[in-house]
C-alpha cells in the first residue's frame, strides 16, 4: 500500500522557519519525482518545489526561490521542504506527492503539474502570521 505521510506543519510568525517531511512507503522510492504543492483557501493548488529522486535535481516556483529548499534522504525514503523567511502569503495546506517510475525529463517538464502525480499525502497545515 502506497503511503505518503507529511509532518512538520504548524504556526509561525513571519520571518520564521519550518521544515516539512514526507515519508514514502509501499513503492520503490528511486527514480520518482517528489513534489510539494500548496493550496490556500479559495485558491488553486500550486506547485512549490520538486526533486528527482534518481539524481537529486531540484525545481522551485519563483515565489519560493531563495527561501525554500527541497532535499531528500534516500535511505529513509523521505523528502523534506525547508522553509525559511516565511511570509503570510505562504499560509496554506501543504501536500507532498509522487510521480512514480518517472524519468528525469518528465520531472523537469511536469513537476508543477498536479495532474502528473499519482500519489498524494494527506496534507499538513502551515500558518504564517504577520
Amino acid at each position: 500500500q502506497v503511503q505518503l505521510v507529511e509532518s512538520g506543519g504548524g504556526s509561525v510568525q513571519a520571518g520564521g522557519s519550518l521544515r516539512l517531511s514526507c515519508a514514502a512507503s509501499g513503492y520503490t522510492y528511486s527514480n520518482n519525482c517528489m513534489g510539494w504543492f500548496r493550496q490556500a483557501p479559495g485558491k488553486e493548488r500550486e506547485g512549490v518545489a520538486a526533486i528527482y529522486t534518481g539524481g537529486g535535481s531540484t525545481y522551485y516556483a519563483d515565489s519560493v526561490k531563495g527561501r525554500f529548499t527541497i532535499s531528500q534522504d534516500n535511505a529513509k525514503n523521505t523528502a523534506y521542504l525547508q522553509m525559511n523567511s516565511l511570509k503570510p502569503e505562504d499560509t496554506a495546506m501543504y501536500y507532498c506527492a509522487a510521480i512514480t517510475y518517472c524519468s528525469s525529463g518528465r520531472c523537469y517538464k511536469k513537476w508543477n503539474s498536479e495532474y502528473e502525480y499519482n500519489y498524494w499525502g494527506q496534507g499538513t497545515q502551515v500558518t504564517v502570521s504577520s
